[in-house]
């Protein structure tokens, strides 16, 4: 399918599609086409219950590599999403690219065999399989991945990741990835998560320590000496010099270590050790991260997330601070990807959106385009409007104080007075002129949900007591 001047054409080629998408669409998948290779992590048979992760040449069956149908592989994993870093781009040392499967399962290792946890696994773009294990992948390692939030007891499940790649440098390339409260954990409280991840700390755990399964220990640190080359590691001209060009060339004690041996010791862990940015109000689901220079040269990741009631959240992660909310916009489910034209597409099964995410004619006023401290835009002071960032110099932002000290006083505007009357539910309207998240105060503490508060999008439902006196 490709779109050219917003016209959607489907291409002619057709293919086979077994083995690359499920046979229910209902079931979840993910996948990713590079040149003419397609990497696909779905179910292979028509039940849905036998679930590989595999790469399909141009030609149906042609060089189809995948993982074998082992617990220690994969355990009734839910696919997440297939990510390819173009390791060869600008290297010296010949390196293969690196593609990364994002999937939840139950862990084999863990005593409580129905737990939950978030894995990444590691293969090698040119892996070929091996003489031994043909037609099966010699580089499929992978590892545990935590968003760690309040009870560190219940585990926060992978919805979807988005790879921002570093233009200059592929290693400082950063996955990002929401997180949703684990359903197995009753007691927890429910909440959502954004949690960044750098390439080279990911990396960095693929080059550490193996787990081996004991028949009386269960899984455990492999003490044993490793085989030439390292387990894990792709092609390249350092292995090219001892004879090894392909995967195929590899010896079979190295085959079989990593038959054997598929789990890493470490843990990837977030940077900074903890969330970007944390909500309990709503459930994420797709998100899609843009990178955003200011005029000053100050970049800034702006984070569009989908949730899975339909809404579009606009966040922002500035120095020194937690991750925020600076837009909400009422869309379909399942934002998709961003263009380069600054278009974010969103779906769901019968229509398609786009949205202009610097579109900012909603804020009418300074103050309103001031503080929504969003970094798309600021307000142009020559045309006294709210403009995008994008080839303007006349305009003005504040995005770490928000200071609006530049705009023109506010007209003032009598407050309202609502008569209301204990121990009976009624209205309190509010229509406010922006999507910026608002919230309700009483003395200046923030009103959360409850039995006699119920805030609605455009205003409160209150059942006031004498205590309320002063709302």
């Amino acid at each position: 399918m490709t779109v050219t001047d917003e016209t959607i054409s489907l291409d002619g080629n057709q293919m086979s599609g077994k083995g690359a998408v499920p046979f229910d669409p209902s079931d979840r998948f993910a996948s990713l086409m590079n040149d003419d290779t397609l990497f696909s992590a779905t179910s292979a048979n028509f039940l849905g219950t036998e679930m590989v992760f595999q790469k399909h040449g141009p030609i149906p069956g042609q060089n189809a590599i995948k993982t074998e149908m082992k617990r220690s592989l994969l355990n009734e994993p839910n696919m997440v999403s297939v990510n390819l870093v173009e390791a060869s781009k600008d290297s010296d040392n010949g390196e293969d690219d690196q593609v990364f499967l994002f999937f939840t399962e139950k862990a084999v290792e863990e005593r409580h065999a129905d737990l939950l946890v978030s894995r990444v696994a590691r293969v090698c773009k040119s892996d070929l399989g091996g003489k031994k294990i043909q037609k099966k992948w010699s580089s499929f390692f992978k590892a545990r991945l935590d968003c760690p939030f309040g009870d560190p007891c219940s585990l926060a499940l992978m919805q979807d990741v988005f790879l921002l790649k570093n233009q200059t440098n592929w290693k400082d390339s950063i996955f990002h990835a929401t997180f949703t409260s684990n359903p197995q954990h009753s007691g927890a409280s429910s909440h959502s998560e954004v949690c960044a991840y750098g390439l080279s700390d990911v990396n960095a755990v693929f080059a550490g320590r193996f787990l081996t399964d004991t028949d009386t220990r269960g899984w455990v640190r492999y003490t044993g000496a490793l085989p030439s080359p390292r387990p894990g590691s792709c092609i390249n001209d350092e292995t090219r010099a001892t004879g090894i060009t392909s995967t195929r060339d590899r010896p079979h004690q190295y085959l079989m270590f990593v038959r054997n041996h598929p789990l890493m010791e470490g843990v990837v862990t977030p940077i900074g050790g903890k969330p970007l940015l944390v909500q309990s109000s709503r459930k994420f689901s797709k998100i899609v991260v843009d990178q955003v220079t200011s005029p000053n040269g100050e970049q800034h990741q702006m984070l569009l997330i989908g949730t899975e009631s339909g809404w579009l959240q606009k966040a922002v992660k500035l120095d020194g601070e937690e991750g925020r909310i600076v837009e909400e916009l009422q869309l379909f489910e399942d934002p998709l990807q961003l263009s380069t034209t600054g278009q974010l597409y969103g779906g769901t099964s019968k229509a398609v959106v786009q949205v202009d995410v610097r579109d900012c004619s909603r804020y009418t006023s300074c103050d309103d385009c001031i503080l929504a401290r969003d970094p798309y835009y600021g307000w142009d002071l020559m045309e006294g409007k709210c403009a995008s960032a994008a080839g303007t110099s006349s305009w003005f932002q504040s995005l770490t104080d928000g200071d609006t000290s530049i705009c023109p006083a506010p007209d003032v505007t009598k407050e309202p007075e609502a008569v209301l009357t204990t121990d009976r539910a009624q209205f309190l309207p509010c229509h406010p002129d922006t999507n910026l998240p608002t919230s309700w105060r009483f003395a200046d503490d923030i009103l959360h949900p409850g039995p006699r508060l119920t805030p609605v999008s455009q205003g409160l439902i209150i059942t006031p007591s004498s205590s309320d006196a002063g709302l």
